[in-house]
This record gives C-alpha cells, structure tokens and sequence, in this order.
C-alpha cells in the first residue's frame, strides 16, 4: 500500500515513501522520508532530521531543507514541535522558530505552503488530510500518545478548523513493528486497563510477562473507531528495515544516539 519516491540522478532531494490513501489528493503534498539522501555520517547517516539529536546542527538543518524541497516548501516553513508523547495538538497559522516550538504530538493547519510534521524513530507517525476542507494534520504516536487519545484530539482539531471525518483519509507510516517490538507487564497492563479488546494487538514474547505489541494495529483501529474510513498502512519496519533510524536498534547495538524521521504533509498553494 505504498510506493517509494526514488532519488532523481544529481538532485538533492530526499527519497521518500508515499501511502495511496493521501498520494491522489488533490493539493495534497506528503513524505514518509527514509534515512537516505542527507548529509550527516556516522550513526546519523545520512538524513538525520533531529533537532534533539547530537548530529551537528548544520547536517540536521540541510537535512531538513532537503526534505522541505521534496514537498514544495522553503526550509522555514517546515515545522515540526516538540513531542513529549502525548495527546496534546497545536494549530499552526504560521511558522515558528525552532527554538520556540510548542509542547504538542500532533500538529493540525489550513495554510496553504506550510509544511507540518512530525518526528519519529519508532513510533507511529500519522498524516491525516480532508483535501475538501483543505485541512491536514500529522501526529505522532508512539504507545503512549496511542493510548491516551492523541488521535482522537488530532481529528477533533481538524474538525474545528471546519474538516469532516467522513472526508478524513489517513495514512500510517513507518515504524516499528509487532515481530519485532517486545514491550513489559506494565505497557501490558495499561492497554488491559483502558480495554479488555487490546488484547488483541498483544502475542505471545519469548519472556515470561512481556509481550509483541501491534502498534500499527492498534493504531488503525483507533482511526477505525474514530470514522476515518480511508486508511492506508505503508507496511514497513523502522527495526527490521535498515533505511530507516530505530531507536531500539540502536540501543540494542549499544549505539550512543540515533538519528530521527521527518513525516510531513501539506497545502499545495
């Protein structure tokens, strides 16, 4: 259910995937980006887009630039905030400075040029788009944000700004996922005490109390509950895949940092 964007010869522009769900929208621009096509080295090679990384900051900010090229923007007007796994959602009128970026998950706009996203080196990054209303979102959900709501309070936002779930088309990217994401009794424990049906996304882990998790899964099916009837999952494994940064595989190598993903989406003018 996705398609890869590949490199023009001599052009940097970032490789990105797509998902059919958001990809023949009409003014509608978005990126699922890979770690290929940048500029940093080492453990951030090569299209580290972390602001909070230790990658040096001019490799992030040409990084960033690229991938603001790949949709149609100018490097300040792609925006992402700073995420503390919630389910807290700003509106973007305008651009913000990259020291100032709001505490949010989930960015939520009807302007028209400005690119907005999220990051991500694991987690669940969700682009949502009503190309009638012109309204689009990107949110960030990781277990946390998943649990506590941060989809629903990101199409409660698109719905203020005058979207219709029923005009809502969603598409889940990149992350990590079930075979290879083991998680705790306690991560467990939580998803039980919100729903006893979440059992379902939970298969058995060669420990004793821990299981493999379906983020993806659980994920689409909090859109499914939401009314968001066009979905699409680009399918791929932010562990498994080694195009894309992991924060567990990194820790698993025992690696001193990780770089991050940028998933945007935007207005066309």
């Amino acid at each position: 259910m996705s398609a890869e964007m590949p490199r023009p010869a001599g052009e940097a522009i970032a490789p990105m995937v797509v998902a059919t769900s958001l990809a023949g929208l009409p003014g509608i621009r978005h990126a699922f980006f890979t770690r290929e096509g940048g500029v940093s080295g080492g453990v951030y090679a090569s299209l580290n887009g972390g602001t909070g990384s230790r990658d040096n900051p001019d490799h992030v900010r040409e990084n960033r630039a690229r991938m603001a090229a790949a949709v149609g923007v100018a490097p300040e007007r792609l925006i992402t905030a700073y995420q503390i796994h919630s389910a807290d959602v700003v509106i973007a009128e305008r651009p913000w400075p990259a020291d100032a970026r709001p505490q949010a998950d989930a960015i939520v706009t009807r302007v028209a040029g400005l690119a907005i996203g999220v990051t991500t080196a694991d987690c669940g990054p969700v682009l949502l788009a009503d190309p009638k209303a012109r309204v689009v979102a990107a949110a960030h959900a990781g277990w946390r944000g998943a649990l506590t709501g941060v989809i629903r309070a990101t199409i409660a936002a698109m719905e203020r700004l005058g979207a219709e779930r029923t005009r809502i088309a969603a598409a889940i990217g990149p992350m990590i996922r079930q075979p290879s994401y083991e998680v705790g009794p306690d991560v467990i424990a939580r998803f039980r005490a919100a729903d006893l049906n979440n059992e379902r996304f939970f298969a058995p882990a060669a420990r004793d109390g821990h299981a493999m998790f379906d983020l993806a899964g659980y994920i689409a099916a909090r859109l499914d509950r939401a009314g968001i009837d066009r979905i699409a999952d680009v399918g791929l494994c932010t562990y498994a895949d080694p195009r894309f940064f992991s924060y567990r595989r990194a820790t698993h190598r025992g690696e001193p940092d990780y770089g991050r993903h940028i998933n945007v989406i935007a207005l066309a003018e």
